[in-house]
């Protein structure tokens, strides 16, 4: 379908358009890399009156990385994660889970800002937020706030965001090198939304058990979940067959999806567990 008419404006400073966000009073959508919204408005699921381009904002660019973990601009493109080579020790799991990210071109233009503020409960971003407890800063009018990933995340396509903010910074916290992680994700094709993807990842204590375990889930709700009920079963455990079928089962009865075209509730369900006990076998090798 053809887009809806709307007003365009490519502000130079953040302060510009936290304003024009704020004068048009919930009527304006950001626009970062495009990849989500302009999709959206072909579809005719929204309407706003102004897009706010945040093309020219180059300080929302960066990657640092610093013994605090890794800091993400709410502009960097999914090839800049790709490319950046310190990231495969600073957050491996982040470098994975973008390589899902639909196909080339699309990570060529989407950026991570863009993908959080969407929130679709397929999208890997929000999953890795969640997992690992991310911490999302935004501006808006009243100033700067930040907003933990468990907090952001309020259901499909909906967040804690106001009309008048933007978001800044995405924080991961730090990664010791010796971390196990994994990902496994499924989707149709490659490129496809995730029917279902699993995130993981523990660390070893001294007696060679698994501790500080972090599961999360794509796909599989109205927005990306941390299952504590599965990390309870793989903390103070060794990762082995039994251990990794206890998680499988675990993930299963915590998840209640709902059925589509592309699979049932029950597929979709056990394709959960299915995914954390991939994801934790990559991890345990």
């Amino acid at each position: 379908m053809k887009m809806p008419a709307f007003d365009y404006a490519c502000p130079a400073t953040l302060s510009e358009a936290v304003a024009l966000l704020a004068a048009h009073d919930g009527d304006a959508k950001v626009l970062a890399g495009g990849q989500s919204l302009l999709p959206v408005l072909a579809f005719r699921l929204a309407a706003p009156k102004l897009l706010v381009d945040l093309r020219k904002l180059a300080d929302l660019r960066h990657i640092r990385i610093t013994h605090n973990g890794v800091a993400l601009g709410a502009m960097v493109r999914w090839c800049d994660i790709e490319s950046d080579v310190r990231l495969r020790t600073a957050h491996p799991l982040l470098l994975e889970a973008i390589t899902h990210v639909a196909h080339y071109q699309i990570r060529n233009r989407g950026t991570v800002g863009g993908s959080i503020a969407h929130a679709d409960p397929a999208a890997e971003m929000p999953g890795i937020a969640m997992t690992c407890e991310a911490e999302i800063d935004v501006l808006g009018e009243g100033g700067t706030r930040t907003i933990n990933a468990k907090d952001f995340f309020q259901g499909a396509l909906t967040t804690a965001l106001k009309a008048d903010e933007i978001i800044v910074e995405i924080r991961l916290p730090f990664w010791p090198v010796a971390r196990r992680w994994g990902f496994q994700e499924f989707a149709r094709r490659r490129g496809d939304f995730a029917l279902a993807a699993a995130a993981v990842f523990y660390d070893i204590d001294a007696a060679g058990k698994a501790t500080n375990a972090h599961v999360g889930v794509i796909g599989v709700a109205d927005r990306p979940l941390r299952l504590s009920t599965v990390e309870a079963v793989i903390n103070g455990t060794s990762i082995d067959e039994a251990t990794i079928a206890k998680a499988d089962a675990a993930a299963s009865a915590a998840v209640n999806p709902d059925g589509d075209i592309h699979g049932s509730a029950a597929y979709r369900k056990s394709l959960a567990g299915t995914m954390v006990e991939r994801a934790l076998k990559m991890a345990a090798a």
